[in-house]
């Protein structure tokens, strides 16, 4: 994997295909591994990074905000991409609409999956002792957790929950970067983005999952709302985790709203 020096971390991302670009940006306890079917959108210029403190990206003098995320991806859209598609998964969605809103010259369409822009009390609770679990020290603990959230996120039995589970531990390390992408979204509940939603008119296609517990409907209406130029498509048979759930359907949905 190639790697840049972006304000002040080194961040390692995979680049592959030729065609208009798009910037994938993973979620919460991912990397840039959790999109696999980029190889089968070869007729793009895509590319996935690791965020900050997650997968082989360094944490740097993280500050546990959403803003230093968005200004992470704004980096790597200057420096690396160039203006590109931005394509977010759940936390990864969340970064895309903030430099989308800060940025639309460089974020000129995106697709938001399994994404929120206001932040719930469960929810922020949920971040907030996941987070207490890093700080403590207790790696049992924090795999325990982990693998309880995974299961919940996933809708398929079919799916090998310790692969899944591995792969996301292997992505967290050590967890301070997992703690400090938590924090980011919990601070969302004081600062929601919906009031800067009216002001992005790039097109966004807003994708949910039609089992997803931990962002349901009810997100994906908040954004079809404030976003002047939203369309919304579903995901069937998956959970939170919808491109483990069901990929083939995820591919096809990218296939269908990527810009050509």
């Amino acid at each position: 994997m190639p790697e840049i020096a972006l304000n002040d971390i080194e961040v390692h991302y995979d680049e592959s295909g030729s065609g208009p670009a798009v910037v994938f940006v993973h979620g919460l306890a991912e990397d840039h591994r959790s999109w696999h079917q980029r190889h089968e959108l070869a007729d793009r210029r895509t590319y996935a990074y690791d965020l900050r403190g997650h997968g082989r990206t360094s944490l740097g003098e993280a500050d546990g905000t959403l803003a230093q995320l968005r200004d992470d991806l704004i980096a790597f859209l200057e420096s690396v991409s160039g203006a590109a598609t931005c394509v977010g998964f759940s936390l990864g969605g969340t970064v895309v609409l903030a430099a989308a809103a800060a940025r639309p010259d460089l974020v000129p369409a995106a697709v938001l999956m399994a994404t929120s822009a206001v932040v719930g009390r469960a929810a922020t609770e949920f971040y907030r002792s996941r987070i207490e679990q890093v700080r403590s020290g207790d790696g049992d603990a924090v795999l325990a957790s982990l693998r309880a959230d995974t299961a919940a996120m996933l809708a398929s039995s079919d799916v090998d929950v310790d692969e899944v589970v591995a792969r996301r531990s292997e992505a967290i390390g050590d967890g301070r970067g997992y703690a400090n992408a938590a924090s980011a979204m919990a601070a969302v509940r004081e600062q929601p983005l919906t009031p800067l939603l009216g002001a992005i008119t790039a097109p966004v296609t807003v994708i949910g999952a039609a089992d997803d517990r931990f962002c349901p409907r009810k997100a994906a209406d908040i954004l079809l709302d404030g976003l002047p130029r939203a369309t919304y498509r579903e995901i069937p048979r998956a959970g939170h985790l919808m491109n483990v759930d069901n990929p083939v359907a995820v591919t096809a949905e990218l296939r269908a709203c990527l810009p050509t």
